[in-house]
């Protein structure tokens, strides 16, 4: 199977960094103080793995899944000289063949919905709600909706909208409208505990939302 981020995988978190002031790396982590040592943790789509990484320091039991060798050799690079309380787990496959249901205190899909159109993206949510255990949490992080004057909206599509091209173009990831997360996870049953905003410029550009899975 070819690596759609073997171009652009070893940059990911570079062009992150530039693009978003380093607020998308904060945004990944901002549900973190919920995580307690040997909670069991998954991230799905891991990519660079910084959050994974800090909820392994944490004390977590992690597990990560991601479909690109090319991720998760960055993945890995990261882990050098590092040790933690649980070895990290690391599963290279699509994250629809993990079967281990209501087996996660946290599920994470930091980034990563974003890349797939609507119908999958919604497929991929309700299975990571699935591998949640029961009053277990999921947590998104991504682009937050577009709000404010019509002035505000236009400049925050835009900002998507350029990230959503340069990933069409190196990667062919969907493109799509900024996402409303919160609403499909009501749909999917959870119930949303708490959000936090990141800004980037003059407004809110990322959020990391926290649910509840009933």
């Amino acid at each position: 199977m070819t690596d759609k981020y073997s171009i652009i995988g070893p940059l990911y978190d570079f062009l992150a960094t530039i693009y978003s002031f380093n607020q998308i790396d904060k945004c990944k982590t901002a549900m973190h103080d919920r995580i307690k040592a040997d909670d069991k943790v998954l991230f799905a789509g891991v990519g660079h793995g910084i959050d994974a990484i800090a909820a392994a320091e944490r004390g977590a039991e992690v597990t990560v899944v991601d479909l690109s060798e090319t991720m998760l050799a960055r993945f890995n690079r990261g882990l050098r000289k590092k040790e933690f309380r649980h070895p990290i787990r690391q599963i290279h496959d699509n994250i629809l063949n993990i079967d281990e249901f209501s087996s996660y205190d946290f599920v994470f899909g930091n980034f990563f919905l974003n890349v797939f159109e609507e119908e999958m993206m919604v497929t991929i949510l309700s299975q990571l709600t699935k591998l949640a255990k029961e009053k277990g949490h999921v947590v998104i992080g991504d682009f937050s909706l577009p709000v404010g004057n019509p002035a505000a909206r236009l400049l925050q599509i835009i900002y998507w909208r350029i990230a959503d091209l340069i990933f069409w173009a190196a990667a062919q990831n969907a493109l799509h409208p900024v996402y409303d997360y919160q609403q499909y996870m009501k749909q999917l049953g959870l119930s949303i505990e708490r959000v936090q905003y990141f800004r980037m410029l003059f407004d809110d550009r990322y959020y990391s939302i926290l649910g509840q899975k009933k």
